[in-house]
């Protein structure tokens, strides 16, 4: 959660104030396999969904210990087995288009086993609902798929899409459906059955009393994770700075650069790589 509905100086949303963009609140409404499937509907209208498994809420993907883990908001899958990820997003990190690419490596890592044929993985689809436009061309939905640079005709094939919708759109390039979720999305008004649905799936989210604890609870450990970094971050630039000092006094002193890289290393319990990374940017 932490990077998409709030950020780094503290700026939370307080639980009356949320709506269908909170990814929290999103993730509690999307548990409803009818919205869940109505929406991707909406967005994939070249499909036909018969029913969708229920969804999993902020599922957690991790390879091993030493991977960076996935906590996708919504993760579903359709009677044929195909995988859809769905993701609200509120500001542009610039860093989406590389973490579909993260997502989507992830996603089959839990579709096959080791030893098992490749042509078990199922097609996939990464969805990330934006507020605001990540390619600036003002599509409400930027769709990509694999093809082939010198001939756009032929596709890789592989069944990887990655869909990027942009509730701040000003084009006429989706049905007056779509158009009227991100619309509802953005903060707009709908009379569209489905947007009024959601609107009361969402008004009833924020009754429960459990799941506001819940989110009150993930709201304090990101504040703690936050304070952790900031912390961290102070502490290496304070003995950073002891580093550099040492390094011009040494200097001072008419050291030699190899002097002062024995002596720094001893000090501070640094590699003699480190040292010296540290020597070169004081020349700088």
């Amino acid at each position: 959660m932490q990077g998409k509905n709030r950020n780094a100086v503290g700026l939370y949303t307080n639980w009356e104030e949320l709506g269908i963009s909170n990814d929290f609140i999103f993730g509690k409404v999307m548990q409803d396999p009818y919205l869940c499937k109505e929406l991707l509907q909406r967005i994939l209208s070249d499909l036909t969904i018969d029913h969708v498994e229920y969804p999993e809420l902020q599922k957690d993907i991790r390879v091993d210990i030493d991977a960076k883990s996935v906590r996708l908001d919504v993760y579903v899958k359709d009677e044929k087995g195909t995988a859809y990820d769905i993701e609200i997003q509120v500001a542009d990190t610039r860093e989406l288009p590389k973490r579909t690419r993260y997502y989507q490596g992830m996603i089959d890592l839990q579709m096959i086993d080791r030893g098992e044929s490749y042509k078990k993985l199922k097609p996939s689809y990464i969805i990330f609902i934006c507020l605001v436009d990540v390619f600036g061309k003002g599509n409400h939905i930027y769709t990509f798929e694999n093809l082939c640079k010198e001939d756009k005709s032929i596709s890789l094939g592989d069944g990887t899409v990655k869909i990027f919708l942009n509730a701040a759109g000003n084009r006429n390039d989706v049905s007056a459906e779509l158009k009227a979720f991100l619309d509802y999305v953005a903060g707009k008004e709908s009379e569209d059955p489905f947007v009024r649905r959601l609107e009361a799936a969402v008004f009833e989210a924020k009754k429960n009393r459990e799941w506001r604890t819940e989110y009150m609870t993930l709201l304090m450990r990101d504040q703690e994770n936050v304070e952790k970094g900031i912390e961290q971050g102070i502490e290496q630039g304070i003995e950073q700075g002891k580093i550099f000092g040492a390094i011009s006094i040494c200097r001072d002193l008419g050291m030699s650069d190899n002097d002062i890289l024995q002596r720094i290393c001893e000090k501070f319990h640094l590699t003699h790589e480190e040292a010296k990374g540290y020597l070169q940017v004081e020349l700088v």
